[in-house]
């Protein structure tokens, strides 16, 4: 969700039937303590709080105690039951009765809950009028006004409607700038700003981040709602350098937004309401902002080359989860577990651990098979992780067909540009699909027409064209091309492109003989592969060494790095040999539909591992 009312909030809407009621009857307050009783029982008796509520409308209820009533009846079955036609026809009801009788109270939360039951239904159309509708008629009422357009905005950006959303937030940011209050007008800005990062309109991004820190330094209140904003701004910031691929120029904000997670961390978390009832929400709770946190540098690790980093953070992070997942079944934490995964399966690749890293991609297949929407946001990052996997294990038709089946399922350009920079080196690696080569990098062309403004992607575009321009014998330009790469690569502390450009380099000054600049090449590749760890570059960096001093006759170093030669080779082997023997192997195959829930064991591996070594 965009933005959560605050719990205390929704505790105080809760009680507010009794509250109206100038003076409740005893049987309505009897049967609505039971009622409640046997909802919050452990476990929850929802059949008897039913009866309660439905008993309710034999003693021919005055209009506003009706009206609240199948509020409650609809609220109840639809979040605890499946008898979904009932929960429509209550709250429809609820919706109907408050409008009639005018009771404010009733009819916004009616409407809200109907409108989330009718998303749920997937009937969208019907969803919006109620919202519409209900916003037009909410400006005297403050909390509604803006939860209601919070809520219209959120079910924009499920249809991926982000123009209408961020106009939406927009009129909300105005609308609480009026109501005074500056704490819900920089939620409406900053979730507007999340929104334009999400359509790459940087040109309207910088301006609105500008304004909301403005607006976020300047704000004096509630420690924990000022913190939760700079929370909020600073994971903007972050992951705008992120996805400009300047994993160097992010560390001071993510410095910033670590040091403010530890002080929300150190804070009271009271529940003294605002004031302002337009200021009743909160971005989210402090314990899932920490996991937040967590995730965002994870991903920086990943990019920068830390992985050992990564390894440590992605722990804590799932340890974090786990403990949430019990108590709370918010689809955003299975949305934060899955992006965690998906950067984990990339570290363990890297690291030579690709039986763990299959493993885990079953994990978000399983997860994904949960919730329709996750798989709907993520079956291209699955098929990508699956891609690459195939190239870890060899298998490049399998590598293609998934990298293939990616890309007809994003629109994301990022996402697009790393996908086919990998086809790409599947392409090179199979030496035989020159017209789909050349069609794929005309595509991403670092030197013209880059589709994307990622620092590091392009980075790894011209790591591309040297690696094609090597296979080919076209050592000058590739030396061109890789060099442009480790300009770029050191700029932004990109670790592992600066580790495969030297080795590559090395092995281009050692094919023309000039053994002095491939040692000055090989040496340093060989010093950053081991401190990533990055076990294919160890492995080719320990193979040039060992031809390098052998040309040379540096026996003994020879001798040494041909016994680091066969570590590193032993080791992927054995990890070659486990991963294609799981069940889970059989997932290269899958490139439609939902993944496969079930997997047939594997008689061992079907590949070569001549290709890694």
């Amino acid at each position: 969700a965009l933005i959560r009312t605050c719990p205390a909030c929704r505790f105080s809407h809760q009680s507010e039937a009794v509250a109206s009621t100038e003076t409740p009857e005893p049987w309505y307050l009897a049967l609505l303590g039971f009622a409640e009783h046997f909802r919050t029982s452990s476990p929850p008796k929802i059949r008897l709080c039913v009866h309660c509520l439905q008993a309710v409308f034999q003693f021919k209820p005055p209009p506003r105690v009706e009206a609240r009533t199948h509020l409650q009846l609809g609220s109840v079955l639809y979040r605890h039951t499946k008898n979904s036609e009932l929960a429509q026809t209550h709250l429809e009801k609820a919706v109907s009765r408050s409008h009639i009788s005018q009771f404010e109270d009733v009819k916004f939360e009616a409407a809200s809950i109907l409108s989330e039951f009718y998303c749920q239904q997937n009937l969208v159309d019907s969803a919006k009028p109620v919202l519409r509708k209900a916003i037009q008629i909410s400006q005297q009422t403050p909390y509604w006004h803006c939860r209601l357009l919070f809520q219209l905005a959120q079910l924009h950006t499920l249809e991926k409607d982000l123009v209408s959303a961020c106009d939406l937030l927009g009129v909300g940011a105005e609308y609480a700038r009026v109501m005074g209050s500056e704490y819900t007008r920089s939620l409406f800005l900053l979730s507007k700003g999340m929104l334009l990062l999400m359509e790459r309109k940087l040109s309207e991004v910088h301006p609105l981040l500008t304004l909301c820190g403005t607006i976020v330094e300047n704000w004096q209140g509630n420690p924990i709602q000022k913190e939760s904003l700079r929370v909020f701004f600073l994971v903007l910031q972050v992951t705008h350098y992120l996805d400009a691929g300047q994993v160097k120029s992010v560390k001071p904000c993510l410095k910033q937004l670590q040091q403010c997670i530890q002080t929300i961390s150190t804070l009271h978390d009271d529940e003294i309401l605002p004031t302002n009832p337009a200021a009743l929400f909160h971005w989210l709770p402090k314990e899932h902002m920490c996991v937040l946190v967590y995730l965002v540098t994870v991903m920086h690790s990943m990019q920068a080359g830390y992985l050992e980093k990564a390894q440590k953070y992605t722990d804590k992070a799932l340890m974090q989860l786990e403990k949430l997942k019990m108590l709370d079944n918010s689809p955003i934490l299975s949305t934060f577990q899955v992006i965690l995964l998906e950067h984990i399966i990339m570290c363990r690749l890297v690291t030579g651990h690709k039986a763990t890293a299959l493993q885990e991609i079953s994990q978000v297949c399983q997860l994904c098979q949960q919730s329709p929407r996750l798989f709907t946001n993520h079956a291209a990052q699955l098929h990508t992780l699956l891609g690459l996997y195939c190239i870890s294990v060899n298998c490049m038709d399998n590598a293609e067909a998934q990298f293939t089946a990616a890309l007809q399922m994003t629109t994301h350009q990022e996402l697009w540009t790393f996908i086919v920079t990998n086809l790409a080196s599947v392409y090179i690696r199979e030496g035989n699909r020159h017209q789909e080569l050349y069609s794929l990098l005309e595509r991403i062309n670092p030197d013209h027409n880059f589709p994307v403004s990622s620092h590091c992607l392009r980075a790894a575009a011209f790591y591309i064209r040297g690696l094609l321009s090597f296979f080919q014998g076209r050592y000058n330009e590739a030396k061109r091309f890789l060099r442009e790469t480790l300009k770029m690569s050191n700029a932004e502390d990109l670790n592992r492109l600066t580790a495969c450009s030297l080795v590559l380099l090395g092995h281009i000054f050692f094919v023309l003989g000039n053994h002095r600049e491939s040692n000055n090449m090989v040496v340093p590749a060989m010093q950053l592969a081991s401190k990533i760890p990055d076990m294919s570059v160890q492995l080719w960096s320990s193979a040039l060494l060992k031809d390098l001093n052998k040309a040379c006759g540096n026996t003994m170093d020879a001798h040494e790095a041909a016994q680091m030669h066969q570590n590193f080779s032993q080791q992927l082997l054995q990890d070659h040999i486990a991963a294609c023997s799981l069940p889970e192997h059989n997932l290269i195959s899958w490139t439609d539909g939902l993944p496969p829930v079930q997997f047939q064991p594997q008689n061992g591996p079907t590949t070569s591992l001549a290709g890694l070594l």
